[in-house]
C-alpha cells in the first residue's frame, strides 16, 4: 500500500480543516464515520477538553465518531457542537434507542493573542470542517487548528515563532498502519531529535532592556530557565500554549489498549518539545483504533511515538510566516 504520510492512510479516518485566515484561528475534525475505539492521555497542566471522561476504559461508551481539535481557547470547544449536528444529520452516533447520539471528544489550544480574540471556532466552523472531511492527503502548516499556533513563548510573543499542523504515517508490518496528526502550540522549543538542534522556538533578542541568547541564534528555553532571567520574566503570555493531537491505527485495540497507545504517543511530544508537559501547556493526545488487524499494543504504541515525532517536526517545517511571527516554510 502506497502511503501519503498522513493519518488518513489509516482506513476509516477522514480529516477536514476550516480556518479564518484573517482572524488566525480554525479547527480540524478527525472523522471516523463507522466509529472508533478511543483512548486519551492528558499531561499538560492547563488542558481544555470535552467528553474525555467517557474514554476512561471503565465507562460504557466504546466508540467515538469524531475528534475535534480547535483554536479559540475554551471558546473553541463550541466547534464540537457543529460536528455533532453534522453527524446527527448523517444518522451517525451511539444508539440510545430514542436517538443516535454522536460521540465527539475535543481539545483546544490558545491562539487568541495571535489574531483576533473576538473570533473563535464555533459550531458553524465545526459543521463545515466535518462536511469537508476526506480520506485524501491533508494540508499542513497554517490550516485548521494550526492556523494560529506558535512556539517558543517563554517571554511572550515578541520572540516566538509560527507553528501549525503536521501529520505522518508508517506501515509497521503485517498490514498494520499507524498515523498521527498534531497541532503544535508549545510553550517551549521544537527540537529535532535526530540532530539535537532546535528547529523552531524562542529566538534571541531583547526583552525590555535585557538581551536573551546570542544574536542570530535561538535563545534556547531550557538555557533561559537556568538563569534568573527565566524565573523573573514568566508572565501571563507564557500560558498561551498546548500541543494537541490524534494518533490512529488499523490494529484492533480495546479502550484500555487505546489509552496505553495514547500514553506512549506522548513520548513523541517529549522527544521533540523542550520542555514538554509544563504547567503552561494543555498537552493532550487521543488514540483511535479503526480496524481488526492483530498487533501487540506495545509495538503499536512504540511506533505511534515515532509518527507523532515526525508529525510535530512537519508542523513547524510547513508553517508559514503569519501574525508577525516568522515561519520556516517558504512562501
Amino acid at each position: 500500500m502506497k502511503l501519503n504520510n498522513s493519518i488518513t492512510d489509516v482506513r476509516g479516518i477522514e480529516v477536514g480543516h476550516v480556518q479564518d485566515e484573517a482572524a488566525l484561528t480554525g479547527c480540524t475534525v478527525i472523522l471516523c464515520r463507522k466509529g472508533s475505539v478511543a483512548g486519551v492521555d492528558v499531561r499538560g497542566g492547563a488542558p481544555g477538553t470535552r467528553e474525555t471522561d467517557l474514554l476512561n476504559p471503565i465507562n460504557l461508551v466504546q466508540k467515538v465518531h469524531a475528534v475535534v481539535l480547535a483554536g479559540g481557547s475554551a471558546f473553541g470547544l463550541d466547534a464540537a457542537s457543529g460536528v455533532m449536528r453534522w453527524l446527527d444529520e448523517q444518522k451517525i452516533g451511539f444508539n440510545t434507542g430514542a436517538a443516535k447520539v454522536p460521540i465527539v471528544p475535543s481539545a483546544i489550544l490558545y491562539d487568541l493573542n495571535v489574531g483576533r480574540a473576538d473570533v473563535r471556532p464555533d459550531p458553524a466552523m465545526g459543521y463545515l470542517a466535518a462536511s469537508r472531511a476526506s480520506s485524501g492527503p491533508i494540508a499542513e502548516g497554517n490550516v485548521g487548528v494550526g492556523t494560529g499556533a506558535s512556539v517558543g513563548k517563554m517571554f511572550g510573543f515578541s520572540l516566538s515563532m509560527k507553528a501549525g499542523v503536521g501529520t505522518a504515517s508508517m506501515d509497521i508490518g503485517g498490514g498494520v498502519i499507524v498515523g498521527a496528526l498534531v497541532a503544535v502550540n508549545a510553550w517551549g522549543d521544537v527540537v529535532d531529535p535526530h540532530t539535537g538542534s532546535i528547529l523552531a522556538g524562542l529566538r534571541s533578542g531583547k526583552v525590555g532592556t535585557i538581551r536573551v541568547g546570542k544574536k542570530g541564534s535561538y535563545a534556547d528555553t531550557l538555557t533561559m530557565l537556568k538563569g534568573a532571567v527565566g524565573g523573573g520574566l514568566l508572565g501571563f503570555a507564557s500560558r498561551a500554549n498546548t500541543v494537541i493531537g490524534v494518533v490512529a491505527t488499523n490494529a484492533k485495540l480495546t479502550k484500555a489498549q487505546a489509552t496505553k497507545v495514547s500514553q506512549m504517543a506522548q513520548n513523541g511530544i517529549a522527544r521533540t518539545i523542550r520542555p514538554a508537559h509544563t504547567m503552561f501547556d494543555g498537552d493532550a493526545v487521543f488514540a483511535l483504533s479503526t480496524g481488526a488487524k492483530k498487533a501487540d499494543v506495545s509495538i503499536v504504541g512504540a511506533f505511534t511515538a515515532d509518527v507523532m515525532t515526525e508529525a510535530i517536526l512537519r508542523a513547524v517545517k510547513m508553517a508559514k510566516t503569519a501574525g508577525g511571527l516568522p515561519g520556516l516554510a517558504q512562501e
